[in-house]
């Protein structure tokens, strides 16, 4: 449908109608017009990127998990420890 104007709407075209392919002249590409892409990493990106590769020790992360799994972790020296940290931050 093609609509010429708010007075008169016309009806469907045929797909074979007068129109004709015109060959098109070749064109610089939009992106060298426009200029290279470029990304910007943030600061806490960067961050958690080193983070995540940072090497740990395997061998106390399995101690200390199976440590919670048997529920022997928490003792009441290291839950005073973490209130009293805790508290320092805050107060």
């Amino acid at each position: 449908m093609n609509v010429s104007g708010t007075y008169r709407v016309n009806g469907p075209h045929a797909l074979q109608g007068p129109h004709s392919a015109r060959p098109t002249a070749p064109t610089s590409s939009p992106q060298a017009a426009r200029g290279a892409d470029q990304v910007d990493i943030s600061a806490a990106a960067q961050a958690a990127s080193q983070a995540q590769s940072t090497d740990f020790r395997a061998d106390l992360v399995a101690r200390i998990k199976g440590e919670i799994e048997a529920g022997v972790y928490e003792t009441a020296a290291k839950l005073d420890a973490a209130v009293d940290r805790l508290l320092d931050e805050v107060g």
